[in-house]
Formats: structure tokens, sequence, C-alpha cells
């Protein structure tokens, strides 16, 4: 354990603990890391400090001649000079030497062989210790022992703060990718979430170079061999209808689809815990066991219990745990090509239907779109519905133009055939408010009736300002739910909001108008 060397970084610390087992990361984190507990289910619960999320505004991409010209440079993607870069891994190797022991996790991203890469996280935390044994694919005893140079290196010394005045700076808060020396560095902050979305960075700048579709999304796989995959942001139920008892789930967050079909980038989960419950979803409730990580949690002192409605240190709480938790993972977490490719939105102003089924062209809008929203409360700020367009369901994560992506994307879907759907998992009846968050039990409904191929045949309409194909009819649904106008008290309401989200979603893709062909620019809604 300690006969580890890290000279070849300039690391010298007294102790190196490498992929140490979870009970001694237990043992550490009680005992030198203020405010970790156990759970009353065994979880370790750990405290991320200020940071409870990502800093996407702090992240940098280093400007080198090896990438240059293939980045997405703009607000996603800010530029760092190298001479900065190399400040912040100085100062991040300083601050690792001053520690009594560091902690090394060696593991791989991707369970496909033929696209899976080494990774190395160096850190000061054995929470953060934790969570990348259970993010990344746990190496065998054999695969540790000749695991060799790694292909990518994180050191996180997120305990210690950037430089202000360091040239490219915004905060003491630095989340810096440098693709030519392979290597990552955090400082400012502690949320074990930037090593888990700095990898799936890494992947979405290797796997396009390959010709390899990275992806933004959860995949599972039916009895039948037939695999779904849900793409969405935060909040739009990816990682909860992936989760289903009836189907092997492949993975919750981050795929690659390949010429054989997809695989899982990760060897874990990382689950949205508000509001969790056993009743409405009990795979992940019950993954909550020793070996998983509770982020920001508040808990009874006595009882350990944790209260998942408390949200007084954070809305974002979240658990990390192994995928094997999950009593129907699929391992190896690879399969077949997509039958369904299903869009997730939580539309908060209430106008767009629960299901329908994209044209191709359409999908590719949508995809480029990323269209959800924010809802009051959520943010300083937001008092009403606010759009959300993120390119790709994740533009932070993006490295190449997301035209890139939904070539790749539109190649699949037509090459292997798959239907493309848009699910609301959001508002009904009017907008956040007024109307009512669609209930999960018929949006399962709808993912089962587009998983069994009962809704491939069903007769549609036509909605007037979106364009796209509305099904009449669903197992399991009212059909009155299925026309979002008729579930408004005042029908003209309604089309005034359709009318108003619709010209957003025309302003935002002007970003995108002059890498999309006329056919893709034609499938937007029309206002």
């Amino acid at each position: 354990m300690s006969t580890f060397s890290l000279e070849s970084y300039g690391l010298a610390p007294k102790l190196v603990i490498r992929n140490a087992a979870p009970s001694l990361l237990y043992e550490h984190g009680l005992r030198y890391e203020p405010g970790t507990a156990i759970s009353s289910t065994g979880a370790m619960i750990a405290m991320s400090g200020e940071k409870t999320g990502r800093s996407p505004k702090d992240k940098r991409i280093v400007d080198e001649p090896g990438s240059k010209a293939e980045v997405w440079w703009g607000p996603v993607n800010t530029p760092l000079e190298e001479s900065s870069y190399l400040i912040n891994r100085e100062r991040a190797l300083d601050y690792l030497n001053t520690r009594e022991r560091i902690y090394v996790v060696d593991g791989f991203a991707g369970w496909d062989p033929d696209h899976q890469i080494k990774v190395r996280v160096i850190t000061t935390r054995a929470y953060h210790a934790l969570f990348m044994h259970n993010m990344l694919i746990r190496p065998t005893a054999q695969q540790l022992k000749s695991f060799g140079n790694p292909d990518y290196t994180i050191f996180n010394a997120g305990e210690f703060p950037a430089n202000r005045l360091t040239a490219g700076m915004s905060s003491k808060t630095s989340v810096s990718l440098h693709f030519g020396r392979r290597e990552m560095v955090i400082l400012g902050s502690q949320y074990a979430g930037e090593m888990k979305k700095g990898v799936f960075t890494i992947m979405h700048y290797l796997m396009p170079k390959r010709d390899v579709l990275s992806m933004h999304c959860s995949a599972n796989q039916g009895k039948d061999g037939a695999v779904s995959i849900f793409f969405g942001l935060s909040g739009t139920g990816k990682t909860t209808l992936s989760a289903d008892p009836n189907r092997e789930l492949i993975g919750d967050d981050e795929h690659c689809w390949t010429g054989h079909g997809v695989f899982n980038i990760e060897g874990g989960c990382y689950a949205k815990a508000i509001n969790l419950t056993a009743e409405a979803e009990p795979e992940i409730y019950n993954a909550i066991r020793f070996g998983s990580v509770l982020e920001n949690v508040v808990y009874d002192p006595e009882t350990r219990v944790v209260d998942y409605t408390d949200t007084s240190i954070t809305e974002n709480t979240r658990c990390s745990y192994p995928i094997e938790y999950i009593d129907n993972a699929r391992i190896p977490c690879v399969a077949g090509h997509p039958k369904n490719v299903i869009m997730l939105t939580a539309d908060a102003f209430g106008v767009l239907p629960p299901v329908a089924r994209l044209t191709p062209e359409q999908a590719m809008y949508h995809f480029i779109s990323g269209y959800t929203a924010k809802v009051a409360g959520t943010e300083m700020g937001v008092t009403e519905p606010q759009p959300n367009f993120s390119a790709c369901f994740g533009a932070p994560f993006l490295v190449w133009h997301p035209a890139r992506y939904a070539e790749l994307l539109a190649h699949k879907i037509a090459t292997y055939g798959a239907d493309t759907w848009l699910v609301n998992t959001g508002w009904s009846g009017g907008s956040y408010g007024v109307g009512n968050r669609m209930k999960l039990s018929i949006t399962r409904a709808i993912i089962d009736a587009i998983n069994n191929g009962s809704l491939r045949d069903v007769p549609t309409v036509v909605d007037p300002v979106f364009g796209f194909q509305v099904p009449t009819a669903c197992p399991g649904v009212p059909s009155a739910v299925l026309n979002p106008r008729g579930t408004w008290a005042e029908p003209e309401a309604y089309d005034a909001t359709a009318r108003k989200l619709a010209g957003m979603f025309v302003k935002n893709f002007q970003t995108y108008e002059s890498g999309a062909s006329e056919a893709i620019r034609n499938a937007g809604p029309k206002v």
C-alpha cells in the first residue's frame, strides 16, 4: 500500500494508499475528514464543503497545438494558456506534497476493451477515493498489478484554492484539462462530481476521433435484447427511468455508441437523492448501503436516518454506488444497438405532450437543442419557468462542436434503424405553479409502451406548433393527458405559452443554424 511510488509526478508523500478497500476508506474518512458519518443503511456520508455542485464557469481547456483545431472554443470550453496550467499544476503538487497521506485510484473508463482508457486519480480525501472507486470500472487484482502508466491522470487538490492572480482564473476554483499532457488539475472545489465529469469530458474528446458517439444518457435492455437509451439533463428522470426492475441496467449517465452497440463508460451510478423514497425508486433506494457515498445530506444525529426531503445544505444531494448494487445490472455493461432513442425533457411551461414521435430531422433538432426548463425556487432570481437549452443534452461536457455529435447520432439512427421519441416528464394542465408534475406512473407506462412496441403503430396527430407526431392512445395512460392543450383550463393561454416556448427554441437554435442542414432547420417549431 505505502510502497507505491508517485515520484514520476514529483510527489513524495509519507504514505500512498492505492486502490484501498472501501472499509479502510470508511475508517480514514471518519478519522480524518470532518462531517463524515455512516448512515443507518451503511453508506458513507460525506460533506463536499463550500461547493455542492460543479463549477462549469471555472472549467478550462488548455490551448495547446495537439487539440487546438478540434475543440469547440467558447463559453463551454474556455481556453487557458499552458503557462497558467503549469502554475496550477505546480500549486496542486506542492499542496499534495504537504499531506500526510495521498490516495490513488487506478481504474478504467469504458466497458468495451477496444475503447477503454486507463485513469489514475490522485487525491487527498478518502471520500474522493471511495467515490472514484465506485465511478470508475474497478480493475481485478491482476489488472491492477499490470496497470502500468495511465492514459490520463487527475490531480485533485480541491482543498487548496487557485491563485486568483493567475492569468485565466475567474475565482479560487479551477478545473483545467490538458489533452496534450493527458492531465486534469482540480483546485478550490471538493465536489467529487468534478472528477467524474472530467473523465466524461476526456471521453467526449477521444471517442469522436474514432467515429464513436459519446453520449450523456442512460441505457437499459429488455429481456428480448432490445436496447433503449435515455438522453436528458439533470432532473428529467434519466437515472430513475433507466432503473427498471423489468430490464437490465446498462448504465445511468454516460455511454458510447460504436459499430457494435453501446457500452457504459462508468463502473457506478450517481443518482439524485432529493425526495428519494423506497416506494417511488426502490432500485436506487436499496443501492444506498455499505460502499455507497451520500453527499451533503441531512440525517438524524442519533438514528443516522437520512432525511432525503431536507435541502438545507443543497438541493443537489446525491449518492454514488457501484453499478452491481442495482440487482438487475447488466455486467459487463455492454449491449447491442439501441432500438429506441428517448429524449427526456421536464417542460415546466406545460405545453409539450407527455410523448411524441420524432422524424430523423426532428430528432437532430431536439438533440442539438437539448431542452428542459428550470422552475421557480431552484436558483436565485428564478420566479417563473425558464428554458434551459444544453446542446446534445450535455453542453458542459462537449469538446467538439455539437454538430459533430449530431452527425454521429444521425448516422447511428439511420444505420441501425432506431425509433426516436420525445418524452415530457415535466408539467401538465398548466405551467409550473398552476399545473401538476407528470405522474411517474404515467411516464413509466409511456416508456413501457415504447419499449414493448405497442406505441409504435398507434394513430397520431401532428402538433400544429412543434410539428411532431403525438400518439392519441397509450396503454395505461388516460387519453386526455396525451393532448396537453386539452388539459389546460384556458386553451387560449396554452396557445400563447406554446408560441412563447416555440420562439425560445427558434432563438436558441440560431447559434447552430450554420452547421445544420436545411431539413434540420425546418424541423423546428413554427412561430
